[in-house]
Formats: C-alpha cells, sequence, structure tokens
C-alpha cells in the first residue's frame, strides 16, 4: 500500500505563535484581533482557560499581569472569536462549536490511528 502524505501549509503568524510557550493577555488578544476586555470577559466566563504555569502554578483568575495562555487555548480562543464575529454567536454558543469542533478533530485522529 502506498504512503500518501499531506503537506498543509501554516501561516507564518501560526508558526511564530507555536514557537511561543505561553502569551500573555494583550498577546492573545492581539492574536484573536479583539480587545483584552474581550479575552478579560471570556476568562471570567470560563470559556477561555488560563495555562497554569510551572512558575506560578496558582495563577489567580483576578490577577490579569500573570495570566497566561498556552498555545491550545490561543487558537481555541481564535476560533471562538471568529464565530463570534463571523455568525455574531453568544459567547458560550461559540466555545460549544468549538467544543465540538476539537471532539471530532480528536475522533478523526483516533479512527486514523486504528485504520
Amino acid at each position: 500500500m502506498a504512503n500518501l502524505t499531506t503537506t498543509i501549509p501554516v501561516p507564518a503568524d501560526l508558526t511564530e505563535l507555536l514557537a511561543d510557550q505561553s502569551l500573555t493577555l494583550q498577546e492573545l488578544a492581539r492574536a484573536c484581533r479583539m480587545a483584552p476586555e474581550w479575552v478579560h470577559a471570556r476568562v471570567h466566563d470560563g470559556v477561555i482557560g488560563i495555562t497554569q504555569t510551572q512558575a506560578d502554578p496558582r495563577v489567580q483568575v483576578d490577577d490579569q499581569g500573570s495570566w497566561r495562555f498556552s498555545c491550545t487555548m490561543v487558537l481555541r480562543a481564535r476560533r471562538i472569536a471568529d464565530l463570534e464575529r463571523q455568525f455574531e454567536a453568544d459567547p458560550q454558543l461559540a466555545a460549544l462549536t468549538v467544543d465540538l469542533m476539537e471532539e471530532v478533530a480528536r475522533l478523526r485522529r483516533q479512527l486514523e490511528r486504528l485504520a
């Protein structure tokens, strides 16, 4: 059976994003093309999670200066922002949609491993 490989082009800004370990609130807002207040509101709503770092495993929700966001959370936040913008979706609905998208992707990877 032939070994088929697919090359997926990755935008330069995403490559730079993945090279970093974590982003601050300001950097996440910029990556999502949203205001920092948008990120703050989504964190308090539980739609976007703060990454706990080894330097400070007890990151406080009220201490925005200590907030860090993982690459995975950045991708999630960008998807949520896009859904909210494109479809005027409620933040909770956008988050649920992203949850379902992530679950479908996980199940597809699992199917590929089994095939």
